[in-house]
């Protein structure tokens, strides 16, 4: 077996468990290559069908092109569309575009607040719905307890802490020091009842990899990452004010590989672009430990 086919085997496996072993599972679509990868992985896993609904924490400062993109997907792929959001915060503009919070506080307001609300199914969700093509209220509030979710290890140095297995607590919030080993292979799905549950079947895929594997599959990712004449493209996708383009004249996918390979980006990371990192630290694991993907 090639590397991509041991990691797509390993990821399928994994999604597999997950769905046998979970109840009231869901997957976080944050509409980047990572989680789009993933809900690949997941039609493969289901022979064409993704078995659970898809979720999405809208900030309502998200790229325009990323929700066109999600829209579109969710209608060519008959997915069970689903996005929250954390209206009070919006409604009072407590967000960092209008000057009220500063990027961590904001991201904890939209992003943590706002998923750990929907997860729970406190606050209302959004359904996409296939005839009329909008979304409408989510009649169905019961809580979403098995959380699949696209990070890899190696992105950002919290996220290496994980496991493929994580649990949290009944409010989401993570004990980065009480994960339960796993070693050759072998997952504990067995947790007490009440525990709030990760699932992380990309953690040991690179950058490298999930480019290497968008092309070989053919997935369509959104526009972003590629260069359309401006001399720059996004490495990492997120909210607007916050997220900055790199350099790059990488059009299409061969080319974005090619520049990965070519240690162009060796001692830069992935998610130097991602202001809110900065600001913590260089770091995640604040908001991390408080919910955030």
């Amino acid at each position: 077996m090639t590397k991509l086919e041991k990691l797509e085997s390993q990821s399928v496996y994994i999604l597999r468990e997950a769905y046998r072993e979970f109840k009231n599972l869901c997957m976080l679509w944050s509409i980047g290559k990572d989680s789009t990868v993933l809900l690949w992985l997941s039609r493969k896993a289901f022979f064409g069908h993704v078995p659970f609904p898809l979720v999405h924490i809208d900030t309502a400062h998200k790229i325009p092109e990323m929700i066109v993109y999600r829209d579109r997907i969710a209608r060519e792929w008959k997915l069970n569309m689903v996005y929250g959001q954390n209206k009070t915060a919006l409604a009072a503009k407590e967000t960092f575009p209008d000057g009220a919070v500063n990027r961590i506080d904001c991201c904890r307001l939209l992003k943590s607040t706002a998923l750990r609300h929907t997860l729970s199914g406190e606050w209302e969700r959004y359904r996409f719905n296939h005839a009329t093509a909008v979304y409408d209220v989510d009649t169905n509030r019961e809580p979403y307890t098995g959380v699949i979710v696209g990070i890899r290890a190696d992105e950002e140095g919290s996220r290496s802490k994980e496991r493929y297995f994580s649990p949290r607590d009944k409010e989401s919030d993570w004990d980065v020091g009480d994960q339960p080993p796993e070693i050759w292979n072998q997952y504990k799905t067995d947790f007490a009842p009440g525990t709030h549950i990760r699932v992380h079947p990309l953690l040991d895929w690179t950058e490298t990899d999930v480019w290497e594997y968008i092309e070989h599959e053919s997935i369509p990712v959104v526009s972003l990452y590629f260069d359309n004449g401006t001399g720059k493209r996004y490495r990492s996708l997120g909210c607007a004010p916050c997220t900055k383009p790199v350099d790059s004249t990488a059009k299409n996918v061969h080319e974005i590989i090619d520049e990965l390979k070519s240690g162009k980006f060796k001692n830069i990371a992935e998610r130097s672009g991602r202001d809110q990192d900065k600001e913590d630290g260089g770091t995640l694991e604040t908001l991390r430990r408080e919910g955030y993907m």
